[in-house]
């Protein structure tokens, strides 16, 4: 345990310790980095090899990606570069990948999942996500068993949703066996959840913020510069701290050396209550993506 009285994990690379990562657990007792690195809107090449490779080498243990975006193989050859240049195994990383409309059916997870691996050349992933609820249940909630057939099968280490509403879980955890361990969302400042994250609290299902900054529109905002100067930090740094003591796991985007070691020195501060109270309060309840409500990938 470490000051603030999180469960910490210490990083050691080739003997010398670069970082604590704090860990949250799952209810299945599995164990998951706060912190990981993004690769949304990251391109197939070699930057995303790159920016893969040495979030590793900086102490990332977190990698997420999913089809959708394009850059598997890349983000693939990053882990194994990572891996080589660390000494680390593969069972030292935490890896997430999603499952996307093309491949909804029960029928269909199962070959989804093997051709996300095989980009990735991996042997299995840490977590798989539904990456959107979609509008007709009846197909949202057989995709999820065959998210099941893959848990059971032991193919898969975690099971999990993103963008999923209260009422997606409501429809989802009355016809299903096993509930997810997460649910990937929209999170900011400016999009606080309040309501959703009660109701994961009171689910114990876990809450991650994709585009944590706002796709950087939220790193001007005055407020959370001025807690930058308080603290000694920038506003990335304030933002992902305000995450994680939300108990909101957290996965920044970037491909810049700088901005990736950066953003993962965030274990030696703590936001007091009335700078957590200031950021809530930045609250505008704006997204930047689209509704799940009413979205289809299209």
């Amino acid at each position: 345990m470490d000051i603030f009285g999180n469960r910490v994990v210490i990083i050691k690379i080739r003997r010398k310790e670069v970082s604590f990562m704090e860990t949250i657990e799952f209810y299945n007792g599995h164990t998951m980095p706060k912190v990981g690195i993004g690769t949304f809107r990251v391109e197939n090449n070699d930057e995303c090899k790159e920016a893969v490779k040495h979030a590793i080498v900086s102490g990332y243990r977190s990698i997420d990606t999913a089809k959708v975006y394009g850059n598997e193989e890349q983000v693939g050859l990053g882990i194994k570069e990572g891996l080589e240049a660390t000494g680390l195994e593969r069972k030292d990383l935490f890896i997430t990948s999603k499952l996307y409309f093309e491949d909804f059916g029960r029928e269909n997870v199962a070959n989804a999942y093997e051709t996300s691996i095989n980009k990735l050349g991996l042997d299995y992933l840490d977590l798989y996500l539904v990456h959107w609820p979609g509008t007709n249940e009846a197909i949202m909630i057989d995709t999820w068993k065959g998210m099941e057939d893959l848990y059971k099968d032991d193919k898969v280490k975690n099971i999990g949703v993103s963008n999923f509403n209260a009422e997606h879980f409501e429809a989802l955890l009355a016809q299903v066996s096993i509930k997810p361990v997460i649910n990937q969302v929209e999170f900011h400042p400016y999009f606080t959840q309040n309501k959703l994250r009660k109701y994961l609290e009171v689910q114990n299902i876990h809450m991650e913020s994709w585009s944590p900054f706002m796709n950087a529109q939220i790193l001007d905002d005055e407020t959370l510069n001025q807690i930058g100067k308080e603290v000694n930090k920038s506003a990335a740094q304030v933002v992902i701290r305000w995450n994680m003591q939300h108990g909101v796991i957290v996965i920044p985007k970037s491909v810049t050396p700088q901005r990736i070691e950066e953003n993962i020195n965030v274990f030696d501060f703590k936001l007091t209550d009335e700078q957590m109270e200031r950021i809530d309060s930045l609250n505008k309840d704006q997204r930047i993506g689209p509704d799940p409500a009413t979205f289809e990938g299209h």
